[in-house]
């Protein structure tokens, strides 16, 4: 029931009442208890009380009004003559209120519920209205109105639409300018410079997919250092705009609310995403004039689906609902959506993938120079395109070469699947030195890369290929590519060792390597011919980026969770990753994905060796230890470093893109004894804390590293508990090989019997070699 209309059955239309504002002098001038200084005087809040009477026509007849009678003590003959007419201009006292209903709660039942319905024919009517503050003398809350029947001596309480339809506009505020200009603010603001600050409004109907899009876009432009947050319509309603419901004048509201926080978002330096059904055309265009206004970028994106897709989708069920009559004026059902005349895209959720929405979207920011155009390509692979290849291998035949070693060849491989992206091939001084001495690249904001991906060359080789603007790299004869305007810098072998490893020791096996290698770095563009290939029966399993990206699309994946390793898997390492998933799914994903992720390229001799370790790995599936359905096993390219901290951020990385959105850290990741003292090179722990810290990985969560041991009682590998410390037992790898190379087995639980005994035939093959 609304102070104009019919009344309702189900209650009154409070979103119908018209605004209010109250003369400031009535705030201020009057010492009764009816007009009553308001607690903050310089907003002008005051509550109110007016006495009307109403006589009740007859069918089809008019109402008939009359003025306020009741003089209020303290109020000036003039105060009260402009409050009159402010209670009849504003409160539409000029009009007949029909009331034949009361709702809410009766005081003389001791407030008990109250739905009564008043007598026909009731002809007077008391209504008080408090305007003001919460905490603010007599009456009720501050957002209540209150009707009294007299014939029926019940009081009904009908909250208000919201405080802000009683409270005065502000007056006498001046806009203040801030200190920091936008520019200024876009060097700082995220890992990519520049201001970027916008705002990006999808909307469409219930169930078309907007929350869906602005998550997913969110996650992948954070993932690329660009910042942004998303405004989610339920979001909002649970905080900002909880106090307003979905009438016409309440989605108003919201949707203005909503405009004003955007703006302040992208004038922030943020992109702003946000996802409201906003139906109305009207209230569309009001958050466009108040970004234009502000000189902000607002782009309308169209998220259109149409109804019967969205019904289907209805996992709120609203839609149920609104058919079934139980929410009213629920858009699509029985109110109607404004379909946006010109948007900047439109998107057709019922036949684009979501990550086929995100690429829309960020194309259309990259064309207004939101999104860096590197942000575009999230792999970027070197291999000469096929229509190119006869040409490019036409004029390898003709350059001067460079052999290079497996080790190279290794990192080729890396560079030319994208691991590494954004290089374009082996690292210029510029960007190997803001690799050993910042751990990032630089160049296109702030990316993580910890490691120097570099060429070594002799000396010789420098001097024979001065002046040469491109040469071919050979392995074993074989053309591998060509590196195009190289530049040569000094390779300061100590330097890099001290700064990557921590360490010169030349009995480190990759350090000697580094020590044993040329004196000169040479970095450049590459053109890779083919994809390397090794022909060990394991390349099926050599999944580039964009491979693995697309494995997970087909499995349906919504969360990729990576573990890195170099050695057998055991049941502890099962444990954890087990654990993560349980994790994942009770986060609500639906459809998390292992990836399973060994590494490689180089190890050191004492490592198992990948084939044999690829041999456990899929014991390890067969036995269903790891869930064959949910898990991807492939290779990592790189070689190992053993660089401890500062290799992990490398492994990460890479994973990240791939597609991983999580990744797993075991204790002292990518570390080793120091090979004189044996002590531990690096902390066990600091691998994980400098992953949380790492920059430029935002777009990856890191799963911290759990200690597992064999638990005796349980007979199973469990979560170490040190209150029962009695109870466990640790397996250390020494002991694992010992008992492998004896045929031994181990505890019942520690590993899946056929994974051990694959482990055993490989040790046992050493000792008879030896």
């Amino acid at each position: 029931m609304g102070l104009r209309g019919e009344p309702s059955p189900e209650g009154p239309d409070v979103d119908r009442l018209p605004a209010l504002q109250i003369p400031r002098a009535f705030a201020a001038s009057s010492s009764s208890k009816r007009v009553s200084r308001s607690p903050f005087p310089e907003r002008g809040n005051a509550w109110v009380r007016v006495r009307r009477t109403v006589v009740q026509p007859a069918p089809g007849g008019s109402a008939r009004s009359l003025e306020p009678v009741q003089r209020w003590g303290g109020v000036s003959g003039s105060h009260e003559r402009e409050l009159a007419r402010f209670c009849r201009g504003a409160c539409g006292f000029h009009s007949w209120w029909p009331v034949d209903a009361c709702w809410g709660r009766a005081p003389d039942a001791g407030g008990s519920d109250c739905n009564q319905t008043l007598a026909p024919g009731a002809r007077e009517t008391l209504c008080s209205l408090r305007l003001g503050a919460p905490g603010a003398s007599e009456g009720v809350r501050a957002t209540t109105f209150w009707v009294l029947k007299k014939k029926v001596n019940a009081v009904a309480e009908v909250p208000c639409a919201s405080l802000r339809r009683f409270t005065l506009r502000a007056t006498n505020v001046i806009y203040q300018a801030h200190h920091v200009s936008r520019s200024k603010r876009g060097q700082v603001v995220g890992t990519r410079g520049g201001f970027r600050g916008c705002t990006v409004w999808l909307t469409g109907l219930s169930g078309a997919g907007k929350t869906t899009i602005g998550f997913a876009l969110e996650e992948y432009l954070v993932s690329h250092g660009i910042p942004c947050y998303s405004l989610d319509g339920d979001n909002v309603r649970h905080g900002l705009n909880k106090n307003l419901g979905f009438s016409a004048g309440d989605r108003e509201e919201n949707i203005r609310r909503i405009a004003e926080v955007a703006r302040l978002f992208a004038d922030a330096g943020l992109v702003c995403i946000t996802s409201f059904i906003s139906p109305f055309t009207r209230d569309r265009q009001n958050a466009r004039k108040i970004h234009e206004a502000a000189g902000l970028p607002f782009f309308e994106i169209f998220v259109d689906a149409p109804l019967n897709i969205c019904e289907s989708r209805d996992v709120k069920g609203l839609y149920k609902k609104a058919r079934a009559g139980e929410i009213k004026g629920f858009t699509g059902i029985d109110s109607e959506y404004e379909k946006p005349e010109s948007p900047e895209l439109v998107l057709k959720t019922n036949v684009s993938s979501v990550s086929e929405c995100i690429q829309q979207v960020v194309e259309l920011l990259q064309t207004q120079n939101i999104v860096p155009q590197s942000s575009i390509k999230d792999v970027l692979e070197l291999f000469v395109p096929e229509n190119k290849l006869d040409f490019v291998r036409a004029e390898a035949d003709t350059l001067p070469s460079v052999e290079i070693t497996k080790l190279d060849l290794q990192w080729v491989q890396v560079l030319s699947e994208g691991w590494a992206t954004p290089l374009t091939g082996f690292m210029r001084e510029a960007e190997y030195l803001q690799v050993i001495h910042f751990g990032t690249l630089l160049n296109d904001g702030v990316i993580n890369l910890s490691v120097p991906i570099v060429l070594p060359i002799s000396t010789e080789d420098k001097e024979r290929l001065d002046g040469c603007n491109a040469f071919t790299l050979t392995y074993k004869g074989r053309k591998i590519a060509i590196l195009k305007n190289p530049e040569y810098f000094e390779h300061r072998k100590e330097e890099r060792c001290a700064r990557i490893w921590g360490t010169t020791c030349v009995k480190h096996p990759h350090v000697k390597m580094v020590m044993e290698s040329g004196d000169w770095l040479v970095g450049g563009d590459l053109l890779v011919l083919e994809r390397i290939k090794w022909n060990d029966g394991l390349d099926q399993y050599r999944l580039t980026p964009l491979n693995l990206k697309q494995k997970f699309r087909e499995m349906n994946a919504d969360a990729v969770f990576a573990f890195q390793l170099r050695n057998p898997v055991h049941n502890g390492h099962a444990l954890l990753m087990q654990d993560t998933r349980r994790r994942l799914l009770e986060r609500g994903y639906k459809n998390p994905v292992l990836l399973l992720h060994p590494l490689g390229g180089w190890t050191k001799d004492d490592d198992v060796p990948l084939e044999w370790r690829m041999k456990q790995h899929a014991a390890v599936l067969e036995e269903h230890v790891l869930d064959p359905k949910s898990t991807i096993v492939a290779i990592f390219p790189s070689p190992m470093l053993y660089a401890g901290p500062t290799e992990v951020q490398w492994h990460c990385r890479a994973r990240m893109i791939a597609g991983a959105n999580f990744y797993i850290v075991g204790r002292d990741p990518a570390g080793m004894p120091h090979p004189e003292t044996k002590k531990d090179l690096y902390e066990p722990t600091q691998g994980g804390k400098v992953l949380g810290m790492a920059p430029g990985l935002t777009s990856v969560e890191i799963i911290p590293f759990r200690v597992a041991a064999y638990n005796k009682v349980k007979k199973a590998m469990d979560f170490y508990d040190p209150q029962r410390h009695d109870e466990f037992d640790f397996i250390s790898g020494t002991r694992m090989r010992k008992l492998a190379r004896e045929g031994e087995n181990p505890p019942d639980g520690f590993m899946a019997p056929k994974a051990w005994k694959i482990l055993t035939e490989y040790y046992q093959s050493l000792e008879k070699k030896n």
